[in-house]
């Protein structure tokens, strides 16, 4: 325990990933948990730190949701390109229907995140 009451001025100059050189007896030593090794300088005490960032404890957690999210249910409009002929497949497999009218495809927001279409969405302001 520090008994001093200035905490140091610490400068991290190197952060490395498990795997690298130099992490390897860490690894070894404390496997998956290890996240990361850092090389800190103290200038006031001519000192080199080596501090370690190790996961203590691993829960199952789920991400809240937006309060502006979308509901489950409702329709996500999806651009497929004409040839995309496997992804057409797949979201005809979870249920989407074709909208002619916007030459889009129609999916529930459930599904979106499942099949990776995030990115493909068409927000119905902007057709």
């Amino acid at each position: 325990m520090r008994t001093d009451k200035a905490a140091p001025t610490l400068r991290t100059r190197l952060t490395l990933r498990p795997g690298d050189n130099g992490t390897k007896k860490l690894q070894a030593k404390y496997g998956h948990r290890l996240l990361a090794v850092r090389y800190r300088y103290d200038h006031d005490n001519q000192r080199r730190l080596k501090t370690i960032e190790l996961i203590e404890e691993e829960l199952p957690w789920a991400a809240p949701t937006a309060h502006n999210a979308p509901a489950p249910d409702a329709p996500a409009h999806i651009r497929i390109a004409f040839g995309e002929l496997e992804l057409r497949q797949a979201v005809k497999a979870a249920g989407a229907r074709w909208d002619n009218n916007r030459k889009l495809w129609v999916l529930p927001y459930r599904h979106v995140d499942a099949l990776g279409l995030g990115a493909r969405i068409v927000k119905t302001g902007s057709i």
